[in-house]
């Protein structure tokens, strides 16, 4: 028999980098969702809420350009033992954005609230790029409601006053009359994207955000496309860019692991490094061959590593 045959009937490792995105039917795709989704009102403004499942709290904290939905593999897996919470946060998704200024701190307080008026004392924590930095910002400033930290690609670190990126927020904001329909008119084909593959060339993002954009699933494309016209955008890049947090790491109290992708062109994979040394109690996971976007590009072996980590 064919050795290529045998190894391809086989089931593929977690550990094995040829696997990349999710293996088969995705749980998620049977999911309801719109029997889990409520509208919360916080400091009078609604906020889109995700919730299912039973157990200890497991709340997830999209990034930048991002929704509640860049979570499903994880929400539908975790909810068979966990009470698992993702939201819309303020100027993204489905949620307006907020009469403040947008900022990490404000996200964080946000989140907070949240908690309250779903009477969660305390919660495991999850948080993707501007949802890690966010993340962080909460466990430092709120301790008591932090059970235990998943960073996954955080900003906070050298996005802090980075020339470059401040530069290309400013030219966003002087071609924004242009950038902003340009983005609208994008996110509303996002599916049509998604789907053909010489469109997905046609818009960058999938390809900075993702090692192997064209070997992912057309909805999880469509939503990396339909998050560009999230009005809190180019607020939301301001807020991450000029925030620093550096100096106040130390006192993070919980158990943090940080999750990197060795290929991330967003956030450098260098700065994981500095994050296991700034936080007390850390550790840090590099995914090979894998961008900014591990919890999608690896949802398996992601998976089975935070599983992990929530029961130590």
């Amino acid at each position: 028999m064919n050795p290529i045959t045998t190894a391809s009937t086989s089931p593929p490792r977690l550990d094995d980098p040829s696997v990349y995105g999710p293996q088969g039917r995705s749980p998620w795709l049977d999911v309801d969702w719109r029997k889990h989704q409520r509208w919360v009102i916080l400091d009078g403004q609604p906020v889109n809420v995700i919730e299912l499942g039973e157990g200890p709290p497991l709340v997830f904290v999209h990034g930048l350009i991002e929704r509640w939905t860049h979570w499903v593999e994880q929400l539908s897996t975790f909810a068979s033992s966990h009470r698992v919470i993702a939201m819309d946060l303020p100027g993204f998704g489905h949620s307006p954005m907020p009469e403040e200024k947008i900022s990490v701190s404000l996200y964080a307080r946000i989140i907070e609230k949240l908690l309250e008026t779903l009477e969660i004392s305390a919660a495991a924590f999850v948080g993707h790029s501007m949802g890690g930095f966010t993340s962080v910002e909460l466990a430092i400033n709120f301790p008591e409601r932090v059970e235990r930290l998943a960073l996954v690609s955080p900003a906070g670190l050298s996005t802090y006053n980075n020339a470059r990126d401040l530069r290309v927020v400013a030219q966003m904001r002087r071609f924004r009359r242009i950038v902003d329909p340009y983005h609208a008119r994008v996110a509303t084909h996002a599916d049509l994207f998604a789907r053909r593959p010489r469109l997905r060339l046609l818009e960058p993002t999938t390809h900075i955000v993702a090692r192997h954009s064209d070997r992912l699933p057309a909805p999880f494309v469509a939503e990396l496309v339909r998050g560009l016209g999230a009005p809190g955008y180019i607020e939301g890049m301001e807020a991450n860019f000029n925030y620093d947090y550096r100096d106040r790491l130390g006192e993070i109290a919980c158990p943090t692991l940080i999750v990197w992708g060795d290929r991330d062109r967003v956030v450098s994979a260098k700065d994981a490094d500095l994050y296991e040394q700034l936080i007390p109690n850390s550790r840090k996971v590099i995914f090979g061959d894998t961008g900014h976007l591990a919890m999608i590009e690896r949802p398996a072996r992601f998976n089975a590593l935070l599983e992990e980590f929530l029961s130590e």
